[in-house]
């Protein structure tokens, strides 16, 4: 569903979320995260901004902007500074940076503004789990007799449903637009393309010119071989986002972010779901207690059963009266197994690169399964594993973390870079979150990553737990059900990894993912002060059970 939910398939910290579904011939799927954006909307006050629409004085080219006097002046050489192909949150964040640092921009977007995410992903996504998140409660009628009320015949308007879904998708879509003409962003419309060194087409015959340019293109759904996609039985997450039916039984292929958020959804509207799992277990990319624990808070209760070990090899969708048809095979025997009837599918196996076409074959360059490959500061290696000079890549086209606000944080990084300070953006410091209910988080190693990399650097993990049942104000919601989990080396204080099941687990991991950015040790984090009673309290008590075998800070007195 970022821009939905992610993976990373080069950075060697990051496993898939979303399994294989398909046979090992095909290529491997991405996964991909529901996420947030980096920003909505910019506060400005007293408009100084004079807007402008028509032809560019410099270019000749037809834009739509607002020329403000602080955006820079473009170089003598060069029609701007830089130039953005992509709009989606990654180009988006790194336009407004650009503008903040003072350099003349443009952004080129051949689709709509704010890309997958904004329009196919984060955004709608939120919107059908805001109101899967309320159906649920009101449907569970304990907990809402255990707080003292009483409610009878909760229901919904499907068409309301998704109205709700595309209308923010557009409000958002506005705001980011006018953030960036606010700003005095020149905004290209058309399919951009590499022509050679610091040269971009856009649209049919219009050539510009940068002293920089990033590659913003994002992803598309990945779907395997042998599965027909109709748009209306046989969905992927673009389609299924439109909630034009709710089906009776749907099987849902791949049980990484996005197929897990989405059977939050259907089985919260009514839906019965199957998953269908390639590995032996659901969830493979979450920390593995974790999974355990989401596998009986979020599927064992629910109308929900499972395939795991099986790919499915063809889907045919629902026609001539018939159900859609999937036929599964055996994981490693590849010996058939069984086939489904189902009222829909939805493939949920992940996200591929969009990056055909975007001429990379005047630099040289050569994707690797698709990507644009890239170093830790998002420079463009070509085909000789040579630097190609003022060409950078960020977001889903480069594969190192796909999620939208990993996209935004890599454009910052790079502006940063073209603006004359070094940066390297540290992956490991950036969280992902699946929006059930309950909520589940994470930043960093998972336990079975951390210990590998303690045998192959010689240290030991330690380990803490807390539970949300010993926290009060999630008590008082009558929401106890949760675990976090944090993953430190003792011996130096350092958190590796932290990882959260529980209410509103997608806001708290921020404590703690920005502790790693800040390189902040478990020893300094103990004495962080939380107000009660509320659930950051959760990972208060989190780093305070943490044994660290190193002189504590000691407090300073104010």
């Amino acid at each position: 569903m970022h821009s939905l939910i992610s993976t990373s398939p080069i950075s060697p910290s990051f496993e898939p979320y979303t399994s294989l579904t398909a046979l090992p011939s095909s290529p491997a799927p991405f996964s991909f995260r529901f996420c947030g954006l980096r920003r909505e909307v910019l506060q400005l006050s007293q408009p100084k901004y004079r807007v402008v629409s028509g032809l560019s004085k410099k270019t000749g080219n037809y834009v739509t902007a607002a020329s403000p006097g602080s955006n820079g002046s473009p170089p003598k050489s060069f029609d701007y500074d830089l130039i953005i192909i992509g709009a989606g949150v990654g180009g988006h964040g790194a336009a407004l940076h650009a503008v903040e640092k003072g350099l003349k921009t443009a952004i080129i977007e051949g689709d709509v503004i704010g890309g997958t995410c904004v329009n196919r992903g984060c955004v709608p996504s939120k919107a059908l789990l805001a109101v899967s998140g309320r159906m649920r409660e009101l449907q569970d009628d304990h907990h809402m007799k255990a707080l003292g009320i009483q409610v009878s015949g909760a229901g919904y308007n499907r068409q309301a449903v998704a109205d709700h879904a595309s209308n923010l998708a557009s409000k958002i879509r506005n705001n980011l637009t006018n953030s960036l003409t606010a700003l005095g962003v020149d905004i290209l419309t058309g399919f951009g393309s590499i022509l050679g060194p610091q040269k971009v087409k856009f649209g049919k015959d219009n050539m510009i010119t940068a002293k920089d340019i990033i590659i913003a293109t994002g992803s598309v759904p990945f779907v395997p071989k042998g599965i027909e996609v109709d748009g209306k039985t046989v969905v992927t997450s673009d389609h299924a986002l439109k909630l034009e039916f709710v089906p009776e039984w749907i099987a849902i292929v791949g049980s990484g972010y996005i197929g897990l958020e989405f059977s939050d959804v259907y089985t919260a509207l009514g839906s019965e779901v199957t998953f269908i799992e390639a590995l032996d277990q659901l969830m493979p990319g979450f920390d593995p207690e974790i999974s355990k624990l989401a596998q009986r808070v979020l599927i064992n209760p629910r109308k929900i059963d499972y395939h795991t070990g099986v790919f499915a090899t063809k889907i045919t969708p629902a026609k001539n009266g018939k159900p859609v048809m999937i036929e599964l095979i055996d994981a490693k025997t590849k010996e058939p197994k069984e086939t489904l009837e189902v009222d829909a599918a939805l493939i949920a196996t992940g996200r591929a690169p969009f990056t055909k076409g975007l001429g990379l074959e005047n630099i040289n360059v050569e994707t690797q399964r698709g990507f644009v490959p890239v170093d830790e500061r998002m420079r463009v290696i070509d085909a000789k594993g040579n630097l190609v000079p003022h060409l950078y890549c960020i977001g889903d086209a480069n594969g190192k973390l796909m999620l939208a606000h990993a996209a935004s944080a890599q454009g910052i990084s790079v502006v940063e870079q073209v603006s004359g300070k070094d940066h390297v953006l540290n992956h490991l410091s950036i969280p992902a979150a699946c929006f059930t209910h309950p909520e589940i988080s994470m930043v960093g190693l998972t336990e079975p990553q951390a210990k590998e990399k303690a045998k192959k650097e010689k240290f030991k993990i330690s380990v803490a737990k807390t539970s949300f049942k010993a926290n009060t104000k999630a008590l008082a919601e009558n929401q106890g059900e949760g675990l976090a989990k944090l993953i430190y080396r003792a011996d130096t204080g350092e958190i590796l990894g932290v990882h959260i099941l529980g209410m509103h687990a997608a806001d708290l991991i921020h404590e703690a993912s920005n502790a790693m950015a800040l390189g902040t040790r478990i020893q300094d984090l103990k004495y962080a002060v939380h107000a009660h009673p509320t659930l950051s309290e959760v990972l208060d008590e989190l780093f305070k059970s943490a044994q660290v075998n190193v002189d504590e800070r000691k407090p300073v007195a104010v």
